[in-house]
């Protein structure tokens, strides 16, 4: 997972350096159209993704606007999978679900330069110490011949809901390919509102700005095309969508507004 793009060859590279190490390992592309530099966004991706691969996974991430400087490079064990990338936060999400899972972590900081690549550039990590430590996991290497161990990763400071007094306030934390707006309002805030929540809240309000959309649905079909709608979405995250459409361009929406949802049909403040 890079914020690459396709264009440059930066992937492909990254690629021929895990082959020569680790020939014949089976490689998936599961982004590289993380916006530049945003490491939430990466995070998030991170996150929705891990529990669908299959034990000893090797996760190479690479959304790294600190390359080059003291930032550490670090490698993890979560469970039974791998994280390779920069100490920048990419893992807070993926290693608070860990945590919660009690599943056994252990992390190292990168620092026996003799598994990396002989030349390393200040802006090209991903290719001369992340792609080489992960062939060197894939190929079976212990975790522990990779670097020191570490026990204070850099998390970032992820913004909460709120409860209110009719009940919650968010904010927008990712905006997908269809311009989906996914909150920090997540399923488990929301289950006290109905007795079955994969069926939809018919009896709520969900506020953006001015616009007020009645209940969230249980899928986007339920909605007319055009029509601004509330779901919960695969990740299980409360996200504003507009029915075949683009809910970010239609809002003029942006990464940290606010999003309430009310428990009754009522126009009260929240």
């Amino acid at each position: 997972m890079t914020d690459f793009g396709e264009e440059d060859g930066y992937v492909g590279i990254m690629k021929g350096v895990i082959q020569g190490i680790a020939p014949g390992a089976v490689m998936i592309d599961l982004s590289h159209g993380i916006p530049p530099q945003d490491v939430l966004a990466g995070a998030l991706t991170l996150q929705r993704a891990v529990e669908y691969f299959p034990p000893e996974s090797v996760f190479v991430c690479v959304v790294d606007p600190g390359v080059g400087t003291r930032r550490r490079s670090i490698a993890a064990r979560l469970g039974r999978q791998y994280y390779v990338g920069p100490d920048n936060g990419l893992l807070t999400l993926w290693l608070e679900q860990a945590e919660k899972q009690r599943l056994p972590v252990a992390m190292v900081e990168l620092d026996r330069p003799h598994m990396w690549r002989d030349a390393i550039s200040n802006s090209f990590h991903g290719r001369d110490i992340y792609a080489p430590c992960a062939a060197h996991l894939a190929r079976g290497m212990a975790l522990a011949d990779l670097g020191s161990p570490i026990q204070d990763p850099i998390c970032l400071d992820i913004p909460q809901p709120a409860p209110t007094n009719r009940g919650w306030s968010g904010m927008i934390l990712h905006v997908d390919h269809f311009g989906n707006l996914a909150t920090n309002i997540e399923r488990k805030h929301l289950v006290a509102f109905a007795a079955d929540i994969n069926l939809g809240i018919p009896d709520v309000l969900v506020r953006y700005g001015e616009y007020t959309i009645n209940g969230i649905s249980a899928t986007f079909g339920e909605a007319r095309p055009g029509t601004l709608t509330a779901i919960i979405d695969s990740a299980g995250r409360l996200s504003l969508a507009l029915v075949n459409g683009n809910a970010r361009d239609y809002l003029g929406a942006e990464i940290g507004d606010m999003v309430h949802v009310l428990r009754e049909l009522d126009e009260s403040d929240v």
